[in-house]
């Protein structure tokens, strides 16, 4: 007569349970290396392709994102935000962002690059000048909705020290008027000073480890699998003999 392993119903279910979190585990590393590699797609084709007119673009944001793009207006310099934990070369600093109203009728953010943070967490960084009047600019359609939802300072005008909170710059009309569908990455204009120093930086375009964790999980699955149950019902064998 075989000798009853104790436990062996909770045993079993834990197994499971390990086993379907497993291939959950798998499945999400998955579908994140899917769309990583389907953006990376997208990246690649779009970065290249001629200067469009931003109304041509504006069609459908979301299936034009990483195109060039020229618009005509004037940036706003009493709506300018930096926004946090930025880093160039290992340094720490902010996205520089200002408003900018194109004469087609569309009010939107545009990154003019990056700036590195001041000597206090509070100081005001050195920033470019915002140029006055109607210019025309050529940047890359991004899409972000977070944008300028997360963390930032807001710059104030009529001086040059301190900034605003975020508490304080969304409670204002920072923020209002202007669309959170898409903004673009300032990469040049017609104006010298409109040419970030440090612009927006393209993403890394490899797949990343998403695939290779993939199957990892489905490894630690199938050792569940034979820990479990391949091994225990080798031993019950042979106990039996």
């Amino acid at each position: 007569m075989s000798k009853r392993e104790p436990r062996s119903l909770l045993k079993s279910l834990l197994a499971l349970l390990l086993i379907a979190g497993c291939i959950w585990a798998a499945q999400w590393q998955y579908h994140r290396g899917v769309a990583r590699h389907e953006r990376n797609a997208q990246i690649t084709s779009h970065i290249d392709l001629p200067v469009q007119p931003l109304g041509k673009i504006l069609v459908d944001p979301a299936k034009n994102e990483w195109q060039r793009v020229s618009a005509t207006g004037r940036f706003d310099p009493q709506r300018q935000i930096l926004l946090r934990n930025h880093y160039s070369e290992g340094k720490y600093g902010f996205e520089a962002l200002t408003a900018f109203s194109a004469t087609s009728g569309e009010s939107f953010w545009v990154d003019r690059g990056w700036v590195q943070a001041g000597a206090t967490a509070t100081e005001r960084p050195s920033l470019q000048e915002t140029p006055l009047g109607e210019v025309t600019i050529v940047g890359r359609v991004r899409l972000d909705t977070s944008l300028p939802q997360g963390n930032f300072f807001a710059i104030p005008t009529g001086t040059t020290k301190g900034l605003i909170s975020e508490a304080n710059a969304q409670s204002s009309n920072m923020v209002t008027g202007i669309q959170s569908d898409f903004y673009l990455d300032l990469l040049s204009g017609d104006l010298p000073e409109l040419t970030p120093k440090v612009a927006a930086e393209i993403p890394e375009l490899t797949d990343g480890p998403h695939f290779a964790y993939a199957l990892q999980w489905i490894i630690f699955a199938g050792l569940v699998i034979y820990g479990r149950f391949l091994i225990r019902r080798e031993v019950l064998t042979r106990e039996e003999l």
